[in-house]
Formats: structure tokens, sequence, C-alpha cells
């Protein structure tokens, strides 16, 4: 009963606040949204999968954002009056707040309004240190060497060197504010309690499966094409795991829009030549093509006793994996032509990426399998390798418990057994899967990165010594890759930087710590009655831009 008489307070409350219609009456703009996994604790200093940090950017306020619609992406003003003064040849930087942020109401707060101000992003930013939170995102700031307030609404950062991607990272949800007061009187459960400054807050909250965020109308003065932000009243989320289940929502109306149609789906919605299907046209959908800054891989754990290692039998048999991967089936059957090959860890459109770069490797079974040969891993009486002590060998590739997880399982298990190497698939949730590969107890796993910001540094820090058991999940630490990332992470976007970025692409192809898969082309599509939609190529939603036409919705 508690729960009901909560769920209809709430419902109330957003109720009141719904924009009038003619008549006195009130129509609510409501956006039905999924996210493709569960969620984690929203607490931006230590979230790091989409389905968190898409909450996350509209609960909480890092310093800057991008613009909506500029191209190529721009850094605008989020919480700050105007941007960043630099100085000290671009190591010091002063920020001067908005007077008018505040965060949403808390008992943590004992009825006052809380103003957002500078103590607070000092506080927020130093939580990154905390060891005990163990944030995926400290790389971030190893080259900070000081954050202070100078005043209430001013604070300033020092770094000990130039860092051209600095005030990408400031528009990051990992760098968002947070209240000292939420933080101390929740503790360990401040992630299940989100206290933010955004333009929405937590209306309800079922984990993992249902998600309701309301407007928050006190949020400061904004406006985009003449209305203030957010235009929506509320939004309702649900955790959709099954790509057709997401698929079939959308085409029934459940959803208001659809992104990265899923490559198995393809033949529901698009023709052979990717249009939209004409009877769909008629209903007034629209398909929108939108190449993402994201990169598939098959990492494998360099610290794993059968697969990793430095040694030259095990570079072979991660090399031999590689030229094993038919990537040209992978996007003609699996991506349904939506992907491009990747052959960097840079997709188009980042900066830093080399369009005359061409890989040494190539799919190649008969090398794979002479090579192998070569170092010993000899194929017994079942047609499979042992290892070259004659130990059995049998590899174990993680995959998520989803039907294309499923048919991701079956390419793998074909390629590999045509050279000759046994493998076995360990399913589970994604989530679960990070977790542990985080603790270095997954050998082998197929993962993706979307750009957290626009710089090919984004990118191959995931393969930086001291980013083990962080971001570098195959816990890769080679010194001569560690050198040239550390230098290249100094310059900005330069000829020299690119020669850098692809003698690094050089060091991943020769020792193998990653399989590069594709870059995915987005089939992203929306309904009629969806209004101010256009996909951002580095934020993960623009939920506070859109609006929706009651009279036409569902």
């Amino acid at each position: 009963m508690l729960k009901i008489c909560a769920a209809m307070l709430i419902t109330a409350v957003a109720c009141a606040v719904a924009p009038a219609k003619a008549g006195g009456q009130y129509e609510q703009k409501v956006l039905h949204a999924f996210l493709s996994t569960g969620e984690t604790a929203l607490d931006p200093a230590v979230a790091s999968d989409i389905a968190t940090l898409s909450l996350l950017e509209n609960l909480f306020d890092p310093l800057l954002r991008y613009d909506y619609l500029a191209r190529p992406v721009k850094l605008i003003p989020n919480t700050l009056a105007a941007m960043p003064e630099v100085s000290d040849d671009g190591k010091t930087y002063t920020f001067r707040l908005r007077d008018d942020v505040y965060f949403t109401p808390d008992a943590a707060f004992k009825g006052t309004k809380r103003q957002v101000t500078a103590d607070d992003y000092v506080y927020s930013l130093k939580r990154l240190y905390d060891p005990a939170l163990k944030s995926p995102w400290l790389y971030l700031f190893d080259g900070v060497a000081d954050i202070q307030p100078v005043d209430k609404l001013t604070l300033r950062i020092r770094l000990n060197a130039p860092d051209p991607n600095f005030l990408f990272y400031l528009a990051m949800p990992a760098t968002s504010v947070v209240a000292r007061e939420v933080m101390e009187a929740y503790g360990a459960q401040a992630g299940n309690h989100p206290v933010g400054s955004g333009p929405f807050r937590i209306g309800s909250w079922k984990r993992s499966d249902q998600i309701v965020l309301l407007a928050n109308r006190e949020f400061r003065p904004t406006e985009f094409q003449g209305k203030r932000l957010p235009i929506l009243d509320r939004i309702d989320i649900k955790i959709v795991e099954e790509y057709q289940s997401r698929v079939l929502g959308f085409l029934n109306g459940e959803f208001d829009f659809l992104e990265q149609l899923p490559e198995s789906m393809k033949e529901m919605v698009l023709t052979d030549d990717a249009r939209l299907k004409p009877e769909l046209a008629r209903k007034g959908m629209v398909l929108a093509p939108f190449p993402v800054l994201q990169t598939y891989y098959m990492w494998m754990n360099m610290d794993d006793p059968l697969i990793g290692g430095y040694s030259k039998e095990k570079v072979a048999l991660r090399r031999a994996i590689a030229m094993g991967y038919d990537r040209a089936e992978d996007i003609g059957m699996m991506k349904k032509g939506l992907a491009l090959p990747a052959i960097t860890p840079l997709p188009p459109n980042v900066l830093g990426y080399d369009p005359q770069y061409r890989s040494p490797v190539a799919y190649d079974p008969a090398l794979a399998n002479a090579l192998l040969d070569r170092y010993g891993y000899r194929k017994g009486k079942d047609g499979f390798r042992t290892q070259p002590d004659g130990k059995p060998l049998t590899l174990v590739m993680h995959s998520e418990a989803s039907t294309v997880g499923r048919l991701r399982d079956e390419l793998w298990h074909k390629n590999l057994n045509a050279i000759g190497l046994k493998v076995v698939f360990k399913s589970d949730k994604k989530t679960e899967i990070i977790k542990a590969s985080r603790l270095g107890a997954v050998m082998m796993f197929e993962t993706n990165w979307v750009a957290d910001f626009p710089d090919g540094d984004n990118f191959y820090q995931l393969l930086y010594g001291p980013n083990a058991g962080r971001a570098n999940y195959a816990r890769f630490n080679l010194p001569a890759y560690n050198q040239r990332y550390e230098q290249a992470r100094l310059m900005g976007e330069s000829p020299r930087r690119t020669a850098l970025y692809d003698e690094l692409a050089n060091i991943i192809h020769a020792y193998t710590p990653w399989v590069l898969l594709t870059h995915p082309i987005s089939a992203d599509l929306q309904q009629p009655w969806l209004k101010n939609y256009r996909r951002h190529p580095v934020e993960l939603t623009n939920w506070r831009y859109l609006d929706v036409d009651a009279h036409t919705a569902h």
C-alpha cells in the first residue's frame, strides 16, 4: 500500500507541473525510452557502463557540455557563466560558476535550498582519487597538480603539463558535481540515492527494470529554440536486454525512438538496400543512419596463464586467433552491412584517425594454422590443438546472455574451430562480466567502447599499462606502448601524433591483446510524434531537448 501511495504521489507531483492546454486541462509530455542493459549505482565517480552514464547525464551536471547541434562537436558552458580562462601556457584553468545552479531538494540539506558552489566541484573531482571508490575515471586526472576553490563561485585547476583534451574530461558524467552532505548522509548507498542539479530527477526506480525521470522544474533557466529546458515532463525508461523486444516495442509504438537497430533485426525494418520499408515510412517513421564513435573488439587477458604473456608462443596463439577472425562474414552476415572494418582502435571522425593506415593482419586461416603449427600447438586425435607442452588447450570466452550474444558465440566457435582451437562459452550479464574483468577473472570477451570525447586518446588509453584493472581489461602493459602513449597524450592533433598513433596500432597488431572487429553504422529510427531528435556523436542522450506531440503519440 505504501508503494502504491508513493507512486500516486509521484504522479500527482508530475501532473502538477505539466503544461497547460486550452480549457485548463493538463497533458504531460512523456518520452518512452529504453536502456539495453541494467544500470548500476548512480554515482558519477564510479559508473562506467553506458546505461548508467545515460542516466547520469540527465541527473548530474559537469562544468561543460556539448552544443547539441554543432558539427563538428563544440564544448559550451554548462554550469559556468562563460568558458574557462586558460593561463600559464595552458596549465592553469579558472572556472566561474553561474549563481543559479541548485541541487534538487533532499533531506540531507535539512530544508535549505542548496546552491552549487566551487567547493562542491572541488569535493566532487577529488572524490575520483578516493582509493575506496576505485574510480575507473581517475586516469583522466593523472596530470592534475592541484584543484582549489578561489571563492564561492570560482575554482582553479592546475595541470603538471598542458593537456589538449582536458576540457573534454570536464564534460563527462564522471566529473559531475555531487554534494558532500548527500555522500556523507547515505555513505555506501549514495549511488542508490542520486541527488544532482541536472534537468531531471529520479521519480521511481525499480532496479534493472523500470526507471521514471521527472523534470526538475527548478532547473536553471536554459533555452533551446525558444523553449525552456527540459521540455519533457517525464521520461519512462524500461530495461530491455533482448533485441527483438526493443524492435517490436518500437514498431508497436511503445518506444519513441530506437538507436542502433540490431543487425539481426534488419530484415524487419529495412529493405535490401538499407532503406526504411515503405509501409513504415508511410506511418511517418524516420530512418537516420549515424556513424557511431564506437569500436567493437575482442580482448584477451594478458595475465591469463593460458592465453596471456609476451613470449613468442603466446603472441603466436593470439595472432592466430586474430587471423582466424572472418571480419567480412561478421560485417556481411552479422552486422548486415551496417559496419566498417576496424583497422585501428579509432573509428572515422575521431581526432587522430588515419585513413591511410593499413593493417598488417588479415583474415587468413591457412596462415593462422601454419603459425600455430610452427610454435608447437599440435592437433590431437580429436582435431583440437594442445599447448606446446602437450597439456590440453581450451579457450574460455565470456559472452552476453542474449540472442545476438549466442549468434556471436556461433561465429567465434566456427572461426576458432577452423584453426583447431577448442573454445567454450560462459554466458552472463554484461555488468557481471565487466566486474569479473576488472578483477582479471575473465580470459576473453568481446565488447565495445563508445567515445567519451572525440579524440584518439580516449581509445588508445584502453591499452595503457597503468589503466590495467580499470578500462584496460586486457591488462596489457608494454613499455614500448606506454612510452608512445605518454608522448601522444601531451600533443594536440598533428602529423607527429598521428604517426605515434600508427606506431601504437602496429604494437597492438604485433602483440594482439585485442582482435579489432568493427565500427558500427547505427540505423536510428524515430516515431513521427518525436520532435528535436538528433543523435550526438559523444553525448549518450538528448532527452533534455526532446519534445513529443501528444496529439499523435501512441
